[in-house]
């Protein structure tokens, strides 16, 4: 009977350890998705900054990661409601996430392949937007009562193509002063910073994970150990942003992207959270199908698994994965009636933070 018992304990034990997010998140739970679109800058009322929020109908979980996907088109063409954009979005809502489709700003095409200045500049004027988008759901949280039911916390930006190369840069820079003095120079045109002028101000754009399909970086020596995790799912004969380095589109007047070839050795090497899936002779374009490509629902499997331990359902985040709170400001501090206060005695009072995390205290101890 001892026996037993010991075996029932240790099941149910075990059951507990892995089974922390109640079934949510690695495999598609919910049958039907509800969109929902939505101007995400307080700066720019315009299509450019529209978002389409895909959650899981019926879904009663008010504490949801987040993922902000970014479409494909090299920068001049594209919008979010391409069949990757909707494919993905709607198996990551059906797993249990909250996933939102952004427009960002786009640049002519005949000024784009003309300069290589107007192709860095637009690249960040588009991290600008990501990291508005990632900052309008940590405002919503603390001004408008979480009305997506989203765990502010945990936000993974992630997109195809030109929107994984957005997404890759606004994980691996998160200041101005990493970046070269050219580079640095065109950020003036987003206001001299990397959190750019796509607005939500005051709240954190730090992201918990990057999500590539077929997406490069600039220069590789960006990634450090205190950077962003990152899963990527590439192929070897990608031609539009090369497996290891070269001029993007395939042509000389590009500037340099590097794909997984280069990123994952280099997060190895700093050790760096990551992992990678590559199709071996695959092109670019596996993924712009959606799922009547195999590749892209193995790719999609990838990332959930890769995404799963990170959450903090799991209680496995360590320190070789990203937390956001280590960098987040307080922003002020109100008593129960939301009147900004300046000491914390005998009083329970609510601090309010940047990437929209709200403790409540008594006399500077964490009660809820």
């Amino acid at each position: 009977m001892r026996k037993l018992l010991l075996i029932l304990t240790i099941f149910f034990c075990y059951s507990q350890l892995f089974s922390q997010c109640d079934g949510r998140y690695e495999t598609e739970i919910f049958t039907n998705v509800n969109k929902t679109t939505v101007n995400y800058s307080d700066v720019f009322i315009d299509l450019e900054h529209e978002m389409d929020i895909y959650m899981p109908e019926g879904d009663t979980e008010t504490n949801r990661p987040v993922i902000i996907y970014m479409h494909g088109g090299s920068f001049y063409l594209g919008d979010k409601s391409m069949t990757d954009c909707v494919d993905f979005c709607e198996s990551f809502a059906k797993r249990g996430y909250v996933c939102a489709s952004i427009n960002y700003r786009l640049s002519n095409i005949f000024s784009f392949l003309l300069s290589q200045d107007v192709q860095l500049e637009t690249v960040l004027k588009a991290v600008s937007d990501a990291n508005a988008a990632v900052r309008f759901f940590r405002k919503d949280v603390v001004e408008n009562g979480n009305t997506y039911g989203v765990d502010p916390e945990t936000i993974f930006a992630g997109g195809y193509s030109a929107g994984s190369v957005i997404a890759i840069h606004q994980g691996f820079v998160s200041d101005i002063s990493e970046l070269p003095q050219n580079i640095q120079n065109l950020t003036v045109s987003i206001g001299g910073t990397i959190e750019g002028n796509s607005g939500n101000d005051g709240y954190s754009s730090e992201i918990s994970g990057i999500i590539s399909l077929a997406g490069g970086i600039h220069d590789p020596s960006w990634i450090n150990s205190h950077e962003t995790p990152i899963v990527s799912v590439q192929g070897t004969n990608d031609n539009t942003i090369d497996y290891y380095c070269a001029p993007a589109l395939n042509n000389p007047a590009v500037v340099n992207l590097c794909g997984a070839g280069e990123i994952h050795p280099q997060a190895d090497l700093v050790g760096l959270h990551n992992d990678k899936l590559i199709f071996n002779g695959e092109g670019h374009g596996w993924a712009a199908s959606g799922n009547s490509n195999q590749l892209f629902l193995d790719a999609l499997d990838f990332y959930s698994n890769f995404l799963y331990p990170l959450l903090p359902c799991n209680n496995i985040s360590n320190t070789e994965t990203h937390n956001s709170t280590k960098k987040r400001k307080l922003i002020k501090v109100v008593d129960v009636l939301g009147r900004e206060v300046k000491n914390n005695h005998s009083k329970i009072l609510f601090y309010i933070y940047d990437n929209g995390v709200v403790e409540k205290k008594l006399n500077n101890e964490i009660i809820w």
